[in-house]
């Protein structure tokens, strides 16, 4: 029975599965993202995410630990370099992964994995919106200059009430045969209608 065991074993020996996910971590951290099946995907999440914290403070022992993970000095240069001062700020979640569809061959599911600091063209997008800010539906204490604004009573004056006209009715006007019969003028006649 496999009680407790939650991770895939991806179909491979414990040696074979962890030089791939080493392998697979190494190559996310040089270029940043990588495409691949959505269940390696998984599995190297939970294998990089705590090495990329490890990255963030940068000692002999994270190091030599993070270098027995990936087994490559330039990935681990690179980590501690580049990627950690990128990282630096985030609590957490270095990764994400994006569905990409099926794959012709065998219609298994491709995903694309990728470090969140590094996609220039979705940093550019959110740049360029304004931060939301939380807004709570309580109703706790109000401020001062709010309260003064919602005293004020409005004024009829600064609301000027405008009546609508009222839609004429389209007919033919009166010839001058049936106004002289009336002894009225013919736009006389649609006033007093």
């Amino acid at each position: 029975m496999r009680h407790g065991k939650k991770g895939n074993h991806l179909g491979r020996t414990a040696s074979h599965r962890k030089a791939m996910l080493s392998n697979m971590a190494s190559s996310l951290i040089i270029h940043k993202r990588i495409e691949t099946t959505l269940a390696k995907a998984k599995e190297l999440r939970k294998y990089v995410e705590p090495l990329l914290t490890r990255a963030k403070e940068d000692s002999t022992h994270n190091r030599r630990v993070v270098f027995s993970y990936l087994n490559d000095k330039e990935s681990t240069k690179e980590l501690f370099g580049v990627v950690s001062d990128k990282i630096a700020s985030r609590p957490g979640g270095y990764t994400r992964i994006i569905k990409l569809g099926s794959r012709l061959g065998d219609a298994a599911e491709i995903a694309l994995i990728e470090l969140v600091d590094f996609n220039d063209a979705l940093l550019l997008a959110n740049a360029d919106k304004p931060a939301k800010t939380r807004r709570s539906r309580r109703g706790g204490a109000k401020k001062e200059g709010t309260e003064v604004a919602a005293a004020a009573p409005v004024k009829k004056e600064d609301h000027p009430v405008v009546a609508e006209a009222e839609p004429v009715a389209d007919e033919a006007p009166a010839t001058n045969d049936e106004a002289a019969e009336n002894n009225e003028a013919p736009e006389s006649k649609t006033e007093k209608e």
